[in-house]
């Protein structure tokens, strides 16, 4: 289980380009697939793009510059 899905933490970040602060814009698979938050958690994964997500437990989020335009993944470790 995702602790940022969950709204169990907030996710703080800052860009590595321009150092600003990063929007959480949710998970990666939300923007692959509009009906993918039907299905359970693995077989979201399994379409992810990321190999490692089911093995090392960790659910991908995609973060967003406002300041300078960029996108950037990090990857959630789930508890």
């Amino acid at each position: 289980m995702c602790p940022i899905c969950n709204a169990f933490r907030e996710l703080e970040m800052n860009c590595s380009t321009c150092n600003a602060q990063l929007e959480d814009m949710g998970k990666v698979s939300d923007y692959l697939d509009p009906y993918g938050h039907y299905n359970d958690v693995d077989t979201v994964k399994m379409g992810d793009g990321y190999m490692h997500t089911i093995e090392e437990q960790t659910c991908p989020h995609l973060m967003y510059c406002k300041n300078c335009d960029r996108n950037e993944v990090t990857f959630i470790q789930e508890v």
